[in-house]
């Protein structure tokens, strides 16, 4: 049918859906054991709000319209979280690390730069796990990636806009 004969107010914009945190082409969807727990609560909180909609709906509490864009919302954020879950390759340690390595929580002191005798304490995790308020970056990030592989005492540069912050390794934990 020709658009000329398509009234404007039919044409409905699709609903945005959020996508999840990036996970680079070709990387590995790391994921701690916490970080797993999270993603299948996630899971479970998503399908329980799906049946709340669809029992609003058979109440009518909701119009249809309504109901419809909720529901498919829930239904692609279920299916980006179920790749997600699908995917995840749990990383689990036993024993104390020697190098900072994924699922490690690290302590290091900035040596030079404009953060000079700053102490900062992270945890490096998964891209779905990550949360900076909470101190846990993804092992994708940048200073996860000039940390990974270090040891206690060892230096990595990390560069923070036009400067190189140089960091001291001062302990390694699960």
């Amino acid at each position: 049918m020709s658009r000329g004969f398509v009234k404007e107010d039919d044409q409905e914009e699709p609903p945005f859906i959020p996508p999840r945190a990036p996970l680079p082409a070709g990387m590995v969807n790391l994921v701690t054991a916490r970080g797993y727990d999270l993603l299948d609560r996630e899971r479970l909180e998503l399908e329980r709000e799906r049946r709340s909609v669809i029992e609003q709906g058979e109440a009518s509490e909701i119009n249809d319209d309504d109901r419809r864009r909720q529901l498919i919302v829930i239904n692609g954020k279920l299916d980006q979280l179920s790749e997600r879950i699908a995917t995840a390759q749990i990383v689990q340690h036993e024993g104390t690390p020697d190098d900072v390595r994924f699922g490690t929580t690290i302590t290091f002191r900035h040596e030079r730069g404009s953060k000079k005798g700053t102490i900062f304490r992270l945890a490096i995790v998964g891209v779905d796990e990550a949360n900076i308020k909470e101190s846990r970056v993804a092992f994708t990030a940048p200073i996860a990636r000039v940390l990974i592989g270090k040891r206690v005492g060892d230096l990595a540069d990390l560069m923070l806009g036009n400067e190189v912050q140089q960091l001291k390794i001062l302990k390694i934990e699960l």
